[in-house]
């Protein structure tokens, strides 16, 4: 299994930019994908999940209305579109898969991405 993130960059607070995560090696049917991210000197955190089949999205408080994640099934797809963009969201950002979820958190997760550098200007 791959997941391939992409899309990061340099953007100015207020912008916004969107993060795509190519999945292969499986499919996916009935598992759950997600995005974390990790800023400088800090854990590995919570963003957004999606699961494949029903597409059915939950987020965490920090980027709840600002950011949206959807799946493309036929292309095996997962995106993170991130709008009003703050300084606080700059960080890499980490695709994974999970089969079920348990705990609800990374440990859930059992293939990951490599991630890609989201970096906001204030």
């Amino acid at each position: 299994v791959q997941l391939q993130a992409s899309g990061g960059g340099l953007v100015q607070a207020g912008g916004s930019l969107r993060l795509s995560c190519a999945a292969s090696g499986r499919t996916f049917t009935n598992w759950v994908m997600g995005w974390f991210r990790q800023a400088p000197g800090k854990e590995r955190e919570f963003v957004a999940r999606i699961t494949w089949n029903l597409g059915t999205t939950y987020y965490a408080d920090s980027v709840k209305g600002r950011f949206t994640i959807s799946r493309d099934t036929a292309k095996n797809m997962v995106y993170l579109q991130m709008n009003s963009l703050k300084f606080e969201d700059t960080a890499v950002y980490y695709c994974a898969a999970a089969r079920a979820l348990r705990s609800g958190d990374s440990r859930d997760y059992v293939f990951w991405g490599q991630g890609t550098l989201v970096t906001v200007s204030s």
